[in-house]
């Protein structure tokens, strides 16, 4: 891979962006009524709005709502209160102008490469004239040309994630929704795949929420770290990255700023960790 990212085309100016918010959380409450056990805060007063183009990511400990963020935005789970907006609509039921990409690839074991990519396009009835070209398009996009009749079981870890992206991306959908999709990669793997990512992003312009645990990620990709805190979730410190874009990830930890961020996110995160492994 390219490690040299930095000679690449700039992103346009956030200026050029839309007014309106992709994706807007307005003081969204999360409560869950357990017999015998009261009432569980998940998420309690969240306020968050993802600009159009922007890629945000959210990080926390575990149990502080991450997840059930995302889940919002896909119109999988209805909030207690509060509203949940894409482009200044609620969302309400199933929400199909998102794409999600969990951290498993999810691929059907039995469809190639190419049907993989091919079955979202079927199911959104896509013109049947323009799918084939798409399908081609992306499987070359992520760097897996050459593998489209190949099955699932015969890639690595990180070509089924590539093919996972491919998969979201080939219908085109206004918001990106991604669930620590790395987690499950070893760490060179990861960091070539964070690389990829941004590349698309650049080229692409989408709209992304990230999650992850992982605090030097977070930093590598995001316009913004969104902080969560936890008992209940809420929203602790959001964190303008504003490290130039494009990004070079192999040496990103050695820009001094980039390090300062990091000790700041570890000293938000490091009470809720401890806390965990006290239990």
């Amino acid at each position: 891979m390219n490690s040299t990212r930095e000679e690449s085309s700039p992103r346009p100016a956030t200026a050029a962006r839309s007014a309106m918010p992709a994706l807007a959380f307005e003081d969204v409450k999360v409560h869950f009524k357990r017999p015998s056990l009261g009432v569980n805060k998940v998420l309690d007063g969240v306020s968050l709005a993802v600009a159009e183009g922007e890629f945000v990511v959210v990080v926390g400990a575990s149990g502080c709502g991450k997840s059930t963020l995302l889940n919002l935005a896909a119109g999988l789970l209805s909030p207690t209160e509060g509203t949940v907006r894409q482009q200044g609509q609620p969302v309400s039921g199933i929400n199909t102008r998102i794409g999600h990409i969990a951290q498993n690839a999810n691929l059907v074991p039995w469809r190639t490469v190419r049907e993989n990519l091919m079955l979202p396009l079927a199911i959104r009835k896509w013109p049947k004239s323009e799918r084939a070209d798409r399908v081609e398009h992306w499987i070359n996009a992520v760097g897996l040309g050459g593998f489209g009749d190949h099955y699932p079981h015969e890639l690595s870890g990180g070509m089924q994630k590539r093919c996972s992206i491919a998969r979201t991306l080939v219908y085109d959908p206004d918001v990106i929704l991604m669930d620590e999709p790395f987690g499950a990669l070893d760490a060179m793997t990861k960091v070539v795949m964070q690389d990829e990512l941004l590349r698309i992003w650049n080229e692409q312009q989408k709209t992304i929420m990230f999650i992850t645990h992982d605090l030097s990620e977070a930093i590598a990709l995001g316009d913004r770290v969104v902080a969560m805190g936890k008992n209940p979730g809420q929203i602790r410190e959001v964190i303008d990255v504003g490290l130039p874009r494009p990004r070079n990830v192999y040496r990103l930890m050695d820009d001094p700023s980039a390090s300062a961020m990091h000790d700041r996110l570890w000293d938000l995160m490091r009470d809720q960790i401890s806390e965990g492994l006290a239990r």
